[in-house]
């Protein structure tokens, strides 16, 4: 497993998570999505992320493998933080270092809006972590069936949606292998004026755009090879259908959902 991005990864396993219906995970992550902007108070995040973590923990994937795999977003995360804590000027100031006053409003945005950023990422990569790519493929196509009476392309939209999310790693790992490269042939990415930076990124574009175009061309070609022709006429080698267990999901996820609200300020 590359850990340095879990987003579009796939752990196969056998936990609880890994056997739901991949329609009950995109439905639960759906409205976990929703609901974590409904919450304002100490105790309707401290469900979400209770009910987040114990969802990563329950998918059996090394929780320290899952850590680093987010290390990309936390820049993001400890970004969004600081400039809510250094631009936004409201409430009363709690303390003051080297003469810069923080304030308290300010410090409960940064945290806040940080907070429901790294539930979205985390929570959300549950998803590919625990589903493979056709099952994703295939719930989508379910839950966007109706669409197909206004004759909207549900499954190619589906499979594109798909190979998107399994092509992250790949090109990660790619551009990680180029960078490495270009690196041993003496280029630097580190140092240097912010025009120097720039144009020692262009090596590196470069390759990673011709590879991912010949990915394409290359997953095309075996498509066509083997008589791929859209939506019409394909049968499924696994029907999806909704167990006990995912009526209990569902079920558990509804109190949850309840909890959030009712502990709202």
């Amino acid at each position: 497993m590359n850990n340095s991005m879990i987003i579009g990864q796939y752990v196969p396993g056998t936990s609880l998570i890994h056997r739901l219906d991949p329609r009950t995970k995109i439905l639960v992550i759906f409205f976990f999505v929703i609901i974590v902007f409904f919450a304002n108070s100490v105790w309707s995040y401290s469900i979400l992320t209770a009910f987040a973590i114990g969802t990563a923990l329950a998918t059996r994937v090394p929780l320290s493998f899952i850590v680093k795999g987010l290390k990309p977003v936390w820049f993001l995360i400890v970004f969004t933080f600081l400039l809510h804590l250094f631009v936004s000027r409201q409430g009363d100031i709690l303390f003051s270092v080297l003469g810069f006053p923080f304030y308290e409003e300010s410090l409960i945005q940064g945290g806040t809006l940080s907070l429901r950023f790294f539930l979205l990422i985390l929570f959300t990569s549950l998803l590919t972590l625990t589903t493979s790519p056709i099952e994703i493929t295939d719930a989508i196509e379910y839950l966007l069936h109706p669409l197909k009476k206004l004759r909207f392309p549900v499954h190619e939209l589906a499979l594109m949606m798909s190979i998107s999310l399994r092509f992250i790693p790949t090109l990660m790992q790619e551009a990680e292998k180029i960078s490495k490269a270009q690196a041993s042939r003496g280029v630097d990415f580190r140092t240097g004026s912010l025009k120097d930076r720039m144009s020692a990124v262009i090596p590196l574009l470069i390759p990673l755009f011709v590879s991912a175009f010949k990915r394409a061309e290359e997953l095309a070609m075996a498509m066509e090879a083997r008589g791929y022709q859209g939506g019409e006429g394909r049968t499924k080698i696994r029907a999806l259908l909704f167990r006990k267990k995912d009526y209990i999901v569902f079920f558990l996820f509804c109190l949850i959902m309840a909890a959030t609200i009712g502990t709202r300020v």
